[in-house]
This record gives C-alpha cells, sequence and structure tokens, in this order.
C-alpha cells in the first residue's frame, strides 16, 4: 500500500468513528482542497505529514479539526424548492388537522448544517399567520459539526449566503443587513433552536416529533450504518408522523422501519413494529 493510501485510510478511519462517514474513492478528491486551511496552519503540506501528526498522543484537537474540515456542510435556503412545496401544500396540512386539539408541532433538522433548512422552515410558518395562529412551533436543527451549529445559532449569514434560495422580498422580511452580514429576524429564530448531535446518537426527543428532516445525510454510510440511523430517526418520530430524505436516498431495501408516504416524493412514514431496535448502542462516538 502506498503512503498516500495509507495516509487517507487513517483520516477516512478517523471520519467513519466520529461521524459513521464514508471516505469513499469517489470523495478522497477533495481531501486536500477541504484540508487546505489546516495544512497552512500546521505548516504542512500533504495528507502523509497530517496523517503522522494524528497519530501522535494528545492530537485529539487537531483530529476534531479534520473532521469538522471533511464534513460536507453545502446547503441553502428551501433547497430543492419543491420539497418544501409538498411540506407547505400537503404535509404541514396534514398535521394540523392531526395535532389541532394540542396546536404544537415538532420538527427535526436532522443534520442541519448551518441552519437554512430550519429558518427555510421557519420562515413557511411566518408566511401563514392565520393557519398557524395560536400553535406553538418547535424547530430543532442538529449536526454532527460544532462549526455548523455555531453558525446556526448565531442566524448570521453572508451576503453570497442570503441570496441563495429566497426572494428579495423574503430576505428583506426575515433579515436585516448587519454590517455586511444578514442576521435572521427573532419571529423565525425564536421557532428554531441548535444543538449538536450525532445521528447515530440515541433521538434528542424520543418518540416526539411530527416531522423529521434527514436530506443528504444518509448517503455518506455504508448499509450498516444506514440501518442503525434509520433505527435512531424510528425512534425519534411520532407514530403518525413524516419522515422526509433528499432525493438520492430511500427506505426502499434499506430498512423495514419506515414505508413509503401515499404522496410525495423523498415521504416516508414510519413502521413502528419493535422499539428496541432504536435503543440500541450508538455505533459511533460524536464529534467532541
Amino acid at each position: 500500500m502506498a503512503v498516500d493510501d495509507a495516509s487517507h485510510r487513517i483520516i477516512g478511519d478517523l471520519l467513519a468513528q466520529r461521524t459513521g462517514q464514508q471516505l469513499t474513492e469517489g470523495r478522497r478528491w477533495r481531501v486536500s482542497s477541504a484540508l487546505a486551511g489546516l495544512f497552512r496552519e500546521c505548516g504542512i503540506e500533504n495528507v502523509d505529514q497530517l496523517a503522522c501528526m494524528l497519530e501522535r498522543p494528545g492530537e485529539q484537537q487537531l483530529a476534531t479539526r479534520v473532521v469538522e474540515a471533511l464534513l460536507n456542510n453545502e446547503t441553502y435556503f428551501f433547497r430543492d424548492n419543491a420539497y418544501f412545496s409538498v411540506l407547505a401544500n400537503q404535509v404541514l396540512p396534514d398535521l394540523a388537522q392531526k395535532r389541532a386539539a394540542t396546536k404544537r408541532l415538532s420538527i427535526w433538522s436532522a443534520g442541519c448544517s448551518t441552519g437554512q433548512e430550519a429558518l427555510s422552515l421557519a420562515m413557511i410558518f411566518a408566511e401563514q399567520p392565520g393557519r398557524w395562529k395560536d400553535w406553538t412551533i418547535e424547530i430543532l436543527g442538529t449536526d454532527v459539526s460544532n462549526k455548523a451549529i455555531a453558525t446556526a445559532r448565531s442566524g448570521q449569514y453572508t451576503q453570497f449566503e442570503i441570496q441563495r434560495g429566497i426572494s428579495v422580498a423574503q430576505m428583506l422580511n426575515f433579515f436585516t443587513d448587519c454590517d455586511g452580514h444578514w442576521q435572521a429576524a427573532d419571529r423565525i429564530r425564536s421557532m428554531t433552536r441548535f444543538q449538536q448531535h450525532n445521528i447515530l446518537d440515541y433521538p434528542p426527543s424520543p418518540g416526539r416529533f411530527d416531522l423529521v428532516m434527514c436530506r443528504n445525510v444518509l448517503l455518506y454510510f455504508d448499509p450498516e450504518t444506514r440501518a442503525a440511523a434509520f433505527d435512531r430517526l424510528a425512534g425519534g418520530i411520532a407514530r403518525d408522523g413524516w419522515l422526509m430524505l433528499g432525493a438520492g436516498e430511500t427506505v426502499v431495501g434499506q430498512t423495514e422501519r419506515f414505508k413509503p408516504a401515499a404522496f410525495g416524493s423523498s415521504l416516508y412514514s414510519p413502521v413502528h413494529e419493535d422499539l428496541a431496535a432504536a435503543n440500541r448502542p450508538p455505533l459511533r462516538a460524536a464529534v467532541s
């Protein structure tokens, strides 16, 4: 095995251990570019030198920074807008009927990255004040990345980030220009909260969430890890709740904990036959 291959394996094992994600051959091409900033800070030039540093005792902080740099935090407001149309026009009205007695909705954005998905959901509710008057809306965004969660909690976005996915009217209605950054308004931030969480750990609120959005996360897992993640998602969702996955993801042939929904692509409903699987110990440790 070449030195470079061995170094990539060390880094790949670290990523898998901390997050469950696989450093596949198709993802290796971006390792050097993703770690370029870290190379400069450490005064090194390649993954071989980095692997040697990671093998030394007491390099937990460096290991965490490597994992953070390798995570794909690509996101933007109303990403794949058709999915949000399905949510606004089909899923949320369905949940409004089911929860009419309590007037409370709990939503989990799993793998929320820097928070745009959760805030997009909050904007949907804010744009329909008549329908959601007197409702309590709770949107929890979680991600394995500390850095991403810090951005999500701040509610601040660059000019580039704010222009991706939302209209000028939405930008002016829900954000304020603050010295070159755009600050999300309190009326949408108040519906959201964010915390670091590994999807392979126990659900943050077992059996509580009416809607779970986990898009473009599971595609980075191997089959065994993906099945474990589905167990965790099933353990967090209400018996009559909804799961939404990304366009390249499916439950078919991956798990028996969910089944395709009657409407909407990438929508699934839970099959609550055995909750013991959701309580199995986590496969991986979260980034610390």
